[in-house]
């Protein structure tokens, strides 16, 4: 219930449909209340139970004045027209008060739409910005299946067990105050009696809404894992092929798909108990009430006449379907509040990397960027030790290292994907973690081993780079980055669709249309991190010669397998187990270094 009130503070911008909801319920149910209440004094007078009346009290808002001139209106209406005639005009005031009852429901319905579409789409809105916001560690240690599984069916369960219960929400609670109200007028004594069987019916509903929740909780769990297996699955259907494991693969995923239907039919036995439950229980109220209120009529000393205990119970059984329905709207809110708590696991992570107050930009690169004895360690493993050096403004260092040796991670760390733990990076000898992160990151422009590109356009790939750039500098950025050539060959040109991550093009396609982009970024600071370890010979030469341009005149900081990519670098670094061995230019590391030595002839290179 907490998470349900939680989404409900983000009705406040939607509060003056709120209001217009509100009023239109009241119309509502005063309108139907109006309709029931006039069949007791009719019911009186035309059966003789009740003696009519001709001289009444003065109106007031008093309920005992307002009942006695119902039944003069009624008494004098009989007099003139007859019974016959009464009755037809009672049946259609009643027939007008059914009419506006029910355009005043729709009223309702009508300003509640755009609050439960609203509140769904700012919180899909809030969702998806703290997604994007997070650091790169937040999602390190989660499945993207899971994470994709909150984005989506977990905001559906919300719309579907907690928006579609706002309804009732708004309505049902003024409806039973409303009618509670015209029932304690009718008969205070049988009121009271009613009100000590609501808290025990309540308990047991509690009791199961609490069970819905737990197993809802599990239920929303496993569907992220199953879209984990999916997405894995998916990504990995070429090895699934190659290795043959076919049959291996879905056995898995059958036994993950039966301990969702196990949770899953456990979740709906709970949720499809809640109707006859409820029924149950106010079949059971209503025989109590027939029995103690007959008694009352029964008993001579009671003021509770015949024809308003039969009113009574005309009213009370109005009572019972928006009880049912706030019963059944409480077990849609337990089973969705396990969704919410998911979706407030994302909201309410925390960003630890966020500009310090007053932050300042980057103009421009003057002098250096400084690696100043830089230690980092990601779960206790030490990555990256006591790092030291420099690249001057327009040079190109180099960082090579085996896989595990933190070259990445230096690169994230200067990007400021994760926050330094010991020493410092400086720009023009300022910390990075006093500028801006967006002014940081405009500086810097990244071309990675796996190229990241959107199930869009070539176009609006390239564009990314540079959101406001026309189209001739589109054009520029492709030719220099040897890709316009290619792209024209495609059946529409720049408006070819890649498909997802660009799979309908090649790895030096792709690899092309990456650096396109930072090339229209036209950053001051480029990091190259990997670029052309997954390439063939001839699209590394139409790639490296894409670098080469990139990189001209640009401060670089390129990390490599391949030393055939670095071997113009003003300085290369060694790393081995996050810490710097060897340093120096390609010349001077072959005559002096062994260990970059060792590693040339492996790869055949002097």
């Amino acid at each position: 219930m907490h998470y349900f009130l939680r989404i409900k503070s983000y009705i406040r911008p939607y509060i003056g449909y709120g209001v217009l909801n509100i009023i239109s319920n009241i119309l509502s149910i005063l309108f139907s209340l109006v309709s029931l209440t006039m069949v007791i004094p009719f019911l009186g007078i035309l059966f003789e139970t009740q003696e009519k009346v001709y001289n009444p009290a003065p109106l007031t808002l008093d309920t005992n004045t307002i009942k006695e001139n119902l039944y003069a209106a009624i008494s004098s209406l009989i007099d003139k027209k007859g019974e016959i005639e009464a009755l037809m005009f009672i049946c259609i005031l009643v027939l007008i008060a059914f009419f506006l009852r029910n355009l005043f429901r729709y009223l309702a319905l009508f300003f509640l739409t755009p609050i439960r579409n609203g509140i769904v789409h700012d919180l899909r809105m809030d969702l998806h910005k703290k997604v994007i916001s997070l650091p790169v560690s937040f999602f390190a240690k989660r499945k993207k299946g899971d994470i994709t599984s909150r984005l989506t069916s977990d905001l559906i369960e919300i719309e579907w067990s907690i928006m579609s219960s706002l309804e009732m929400i708004f309505k049902d609670p003024i409806q039973i105050l409303v009618y509670l109200g015209a029932l304690i007028v009718i008969s205070l004594e049988l009121t009271l009696f009613v009100l000590i069987l609501f808290p025990i019916t309540g308990l047991l509903i509690g009791f199961i809404g609490k069970s819905l929740k737990k197993s809802s909780n599990k239920a929303q769990s496993k569907m992220g894992e199953l879209l984990s297996i999916i997405n894995e699955n998916i990504n990995g259907l070429r090895i699934i092929k190659s290795f043959n494991i076919e049959d291996f693969t879905n056995t898995k995923f059958q036994e993950e798909s039966a301990k969702y239907k196990k949770v899953m039919t456990s979740l709906l036995r709970k949720k499809d108990l809640s109707s006859p439950l409820s029924e149950i229980l106010s079949t059971i109220v209503m025989v109590i009430i027939m029995w103690f209120g007959g008694q009352l009529v029964l008993n001579t000393e009671s003021n509770l006449s015949p024809q308003e205990f039969i009113g009574y119970i005309l009213i009370f059984s109005q009572i019972i379907r928006p009880a049912k329905s706030l019963t059944t709207s409480y077990y849609h809110i337990q089973k969705g509040s396990a969704s919410a708590k998911r979706i407030y696991e994302i909201l309410d992570a925390k960003n630890k990397i966020l500009d310090i107050k007053n932050p300042v930009s980057i103009k421009k690169l003057e002098k250096e960027i400084r690696f100043k004895n830089v230690s980092f360690s990601y779960e206790k493993e030490e990555i990256i030790k006591n790092v030291d050096f420099s690249i001057k403004k327009g040079e190109v260092v180099a960082i090579i290292g085996e896989s595990g040796s933190g070259k990445s991670t230096l690169a994230d760390l200067l990007s400021r994907f994760y926050n330094i733990q010991k020493g410092e990076i400086l720009i023009d000898g300022r910390n990075i973690n006093d500028i801006a992160i967006s002014s940081l990151r405009e500086s810097l422009g990244l071309v990675s081993q796996e190229s990241i590109l959107f199930n869009d356009s070539i176009y609006n790939n390239i564009l990314l780079g540079k959101i406001d750039a026309k189209e001739d500098e589109v054009i520029k950025a492709a030719k220099i980055a040897n890709a316009h050539e290619f792209i024209m060959k495609k059946n529409n040109g720049y408006q070819t669709n890649i498909g997802d991550k660009g799979d309908q093009l090649s790895g030096g396609e792709k690899q092309r249309i990456s650096i396109a982009r930072a090339i229209l970024k036209n950053p001051q600071i480029l990091i190259l991190d990997e670029a052309t370890s997954s390439l063939d010979s001839e699209s590394e030469n139409l790639v490296q010669d894409a670098l080469n341009k990139l990189m001209n005149k640009r401060t670089s900081l390129v990390i490599a397998h391949r030393l055939s990519t670095i071997q113009n670098a003003d300085k290369i670094i060694v790393l081995e187990e996050g810490a710097i061995i060897e340093e120096g230019n390609h010349k001077d590391l072959i005559n002096k270094s062994k260990y970059y030595k060792k590693i040339c002839e492996l790869q055949n290179y002097h």
